[in-house]
């Protein structure tokens, strides 16, 4: 079989998500992948990283309890946590994965696809650069991009000839460097540098090419990561950047201040390119390289027929998983929908519209300590012309917060629509924070009125009561 309602190119959770759904609804669906079904996030990404952080966090914390403390006396042992690590993503083997895309119904392809024009997927079975032969799938209805983003290199001299590790090297590395440099200052570069200090190197530098880190975040949460790798021994240069890099025994990195850094490995953090560079996107008149860029309902913008999507970080919308998975969860059921002729519901909090990408994205930065926000930061909304007041408050000042850490250190803070009295977002840094987060998406979501939020009373003895100490904050005025 060849034809299909729907072929989806890319079986990450966000092409899984788009064939399930579309599958439950009714259609007929090919996924296509030239590596590991379960993509990036499975294996190079998401879990191993948060994998590796953990056992980091765990130690840390119990260091922070008086009568703990006293009972973990070493750092964490990198051997068993790149060992749990590869429990985490199945020692690279992805045949968990593709039993379930069977069972769930949906036609597993293996190889390397390329549109070839309206509704046309040419298949290189074999992978990337297989010697299988070609396979051509015709899609009745739809066909969906789901084909993810992978690191880009910055130019810098000899940078690419150093062989550096990004996020997929690092994240599956087989030992921990004793010396890592880190170009980079945004999330991927603050996590992994904690997770390679905290799992032993002896020296792990920064270089930040801006003032200071996750400066798409309020100033409070870079500030607070800052101070957390310091502390943790890291050496974070702010406004410092790679004029040249060269790979013999050891890599060397010459800066643009004359200073010259030796390591072990070279790690560069610096941002995601979309995979469309050989993708055939040629073929219906999109320009190779470049994000797709999609309307409200996840239609790739420039494509005429309604029968070319796109969802992900292949879109450029919003590089985090769970946001993807989101854009496929509301997309599959849009392919659904059309297929029995009903118009998609595309207003706004509609069942079909990525409202959420917009409006309430929250995210979590798993170093020590956490970061977790959603929705606006101060200054976007500014830009959206908001009319705003935030009120922030002590964590350590909240009486779960003292008991889940000695000394507890950390800040949260809510946004509020001023005309609306609603939330707009949220950010909390701190040890522990990301369970926290889903009441502020809720509560961003919902546009829940702070008049409403007082009557949510927290739980007593728990870091939740901040909620509590944050609309008392408000009420002030």
């Amino acid at each position: 079989m060849t034809e299909y309602d729907v072929v989806v190119i890319g079986a990450g959770p966000v092409g899984e998500n788009v064939a399930d759904y579309a599958h439950q609804g009714g259609l007929s669906v090919a996924l296509v992948e030239s590596e590991l079904v379960g993509g990036e996030c499975s294996y190079w990404a998401c879990i191993p990283s948060k994998a590796l952080l953990r056992p980091v966090h765990a130690v840390a914390a119990a260091g922070r309890v008086d009568g703990a403390k006293q009972a973990v006396t070493g750092p964490p042992d990198a051997d068993a946590a790149l060992a749990r690590r590869d429990y985490f993503v199945s020692n690279y083997d992805d045949a968990g994965q593709s039993k379930w895309v069977d069972g769930a119904g949906i036609t597993l392809v293996r190889g390397h696809a390329r549109l070839a024009g309206e509704r046309r997927v040419l298949v290189q079975t074999g992978g990337d650069g297989g010697s299988g032969d070609d396979v051509e799938l015709t899609a009745r209805l739809a066909v969906v991009v789901c084909s993810g983003s992978a690191a880009s290199l910055p130019p810098i001299d000899g940078l690419a000839e150093a062989r550096p590790w990004t996020s997929r090297e690092v994240t599956s590395m087989k030992q921990v460097p004793r010396r890592l440099v880190v170009i980079g200052g945004g999330v991927v570069a603050c996590e992994m540098a904690c997770a390679v200090a905290g799992l032993g190197a002896e020296q792990v530098t920064m270089l930040v090419r801006g003032d200071r880190l996750l400066d798409r975040l309020e100033p409070f949460a870079g500030e607070a990561v800052l101070a957390g790798l310091r502390d943790r021994g890291v050496d974070v240069r702010l406004g410092t950047n790679a004029r040249r890099v060269s790979r013999d025994s050891a890599v060397t990195v010459q800066l643009d201040d004359g200073d010259t850094l030796t390591a072990d490995e070279l790690l560069v953090a610096t941002g995601r390119r979309p995979r469309t560079d050989d993708l055939g996107v040629e073929s219906v008149g999109l320009q190779p390289g470049k994000f797709l860029a999609t309307d409200e309902g996840l239609a790739v913008r420039g494509v005429d027929g309604d029968w070319l999507f796109a969802a992900g970080d292949v879109t450029g919308a919003v590089l985090l998983t769970h946001q993807g998975k989101y854009q496929a969860r509301l997309l599959g059921d849009r392919l659904a929908a059309q297929s029995r002729g009903e118009q998609p519901d595309l207003s706004r909090w509609g069942k079909h519209t990525p409202t959420a990408d917009d409006a309430a994205v929250p995210q979590v930065i798993f170093t020590d300590p956490e970061v977790a926000m959603v929705g606006l930061t101060e200054a976007q909304a500014a830009t959206r012309g908001l009319r705003t007041r935030m009120v922030s408050y002590d964590l350590g000042h909240v009486s779960g917060a003292a008991l889940q850490a000695d000394g507890y250190a950390g800040r949260a803070a809510m946004l509020v629509d001023t005309d609306r009295e609603v939330l707009v977002g949220v950010t909390f840094a701190g040890q522990d924070v990301a369970e926290l987060l889903h009441a502020a998406t809720i509560a961003v979501v919902g546009e829940v009125p702070i008049s409403r939020l007082w009557h949510a009373v927290p739980s007593f003895p728990t870091m939740s009561e901040i909620w509590l100490r944050l609309i008392e904050e408000w009420r002030k005025v």
